[in-house]
């Protein structure tokens, strides 16, 4: 009897711990799949900053050589300013932040190209050895930015993936936005097409 007795009490304490251990493990499997989410928006955030910090420098540049060029200077100027003054909230987990954030960082974009072919139509600042080292690190951040957005999609794909999986889709939404589900860069509307650069 007293074997029998300990045989139950054991089947019962595992009964009990493998769903209570497979629950700990999803949950914190979602921590992970998270936090690499987090640290991915960080470096997302760190590659637009870089460029914008290189922004002065190369309006500066091009300043100098072109200053009748006042309009397409103050357009860059200001996009750099409606990005840095952003209020993003949390933009890594709410759509309608990052959707702002990356409209801020289109516009800027646009900006840039069009700053970049003033500077074209001046043969000087071509020339220029701080204008073309400016305009190879703003080359670089640009590749990097385009980087670290799609391993920013990529994190968000594996805890989209995950989160929604079942028997995790169940358990997460016990914790309702604590797991919500993760959004993605997505292309700029028009994006398919080559911008008009207009001079």
């Amino acid at each position: 009897m007293n074997n029998r007795n300990l045989i139950i009490g054991a089947a019962v304490t595992i009964a009990i711990l493998l769903p209570v251990g497979g629950l700990a493990s999803t949950y914190n499997k979602l921590v992970t799949l998270d936090q690499d989410v987090e640290a991915q928006w960080a470096q997302v955030e760190n590659a637009y900053q870089r460029r914008a910090d290189l922004i002065p420098n190369l309006v500066t540049t091009v300043k100098a050589a072109a200053t009748h060029e006042r309009e397409t200077l103050e357009a860059v100027t200001a996009a750099r300013a409606r990005v840095g003054g952003l209020d993003l909230g949390d933009a890594a987990r709410d759509p309608q932040a990052l959707q702002k954030f990356q409209a801020a960082q289109d516009q800027l974009s646009s900006a840039l190209v069009r700053l970049v072919a003033v500077a074209e139509a001046y043969p000087q600042l071509r020339a220029n050895e701080n204008f073309l080292a400016l305009q190879s690190q703003l080359e670089g951040t640009e590749n990097r930015i385009t980087v670290e957005r799609q391993r920013f999609n990529d994190d968000a794909r594996a805890f989209n993936t995950r989160r929604d999986s079942f028997p995790t889709v169940v358990f997460a939404a016990v914790f309702g936005e604590r797991f919500a589900t993760k959004p993605y860069f997505t292309a700029t509307a028009g994006a398919e097409h080559a911008p008009a650069v207009d001079l």
